[in-house]
C-alpha cells in the first residue's frame, strides 16, 4: 500500500510540474493556451499574470509532495521523519485532490481536465491512509 500510495503521490506531483511549466513558462504559445480553452492570443496576454501565479501554486503543490515522498521513503515507520512525510502528502496531495474538485463544480467543460488532475492525489490519499491506518 506505501509503494502504491507514493508512486501516485509522485505522479500528482509530476504533472503539477508539467501544469506549472505551461501556466508560468508557456502559456502565451498557441499549444497552451487552446489546451486551457482560451480564444486568443490576446486572451492569453489578459491571463498571464492569472496563470503564473496559478503554475507556481502548482509547482509549490509538487515540492511539498516531493520532499514528503523523500521522508517517506527515507525515514524509518514511526521515526518523526515518517510522520512528516506522510503530512506533507497528505496536505499536498489533499489540496490537489480539492482544487479538482473545484475546477469539475465549475462546469462540464472541466470535467475531462479535473478528472486527470485529481485522480492520482486521490489514489495516493485512500492509499496512505489505509498504509499509515492498517
Amino acid at each position: 500500500m506505501i509503494l502504491a500510495s507514493l508512486l501516485f503521490a509522485f505522479l500528482a506531483a509530476a504533472l503539477h510540474v508539467y501544469i506549472f511549466t505551461m501556466e508560468s513558462l508557456t502559456w502565451t504559445t498557441p499549444a497552451t493556451w487552446k489546451r486551457f480553452g482560451l480564444a486568443s492570443q490576446a486572451d492569453a496576454e489578459t491571463t498571464k499574470p492569472l496563470a503564473y501565479n496559478q503554475g507556481f501554486y502548482n509547482l509549490f503543490l509538487a515540492i511539498g509532495a516531493f520532499i514528503g515522498l523523500g521522508c517517506v521513503a527515507l525515514g524509518p515507520d514511526a521515526s518523526a521523519q515518517h510522520v512528516v512525510g506522510w503530512t506533507l502528502i497528505f496536505s499536498c496531495c489533499g489540496s490537489m485532490l480539492l482544487a479538482a474538485a473545484v475546477l469539475a463544480l465549475s462546469g462540464k467543460k472541466y470535467l475531462r481536465a479535473a478528472v486527470l488532475q485529481g485522480t492520482t492525489p486521490l489514489l495516493a490519499v485512500v492509499l496512505g491512509l489505509l498504509a499509515v491506518t492498517g
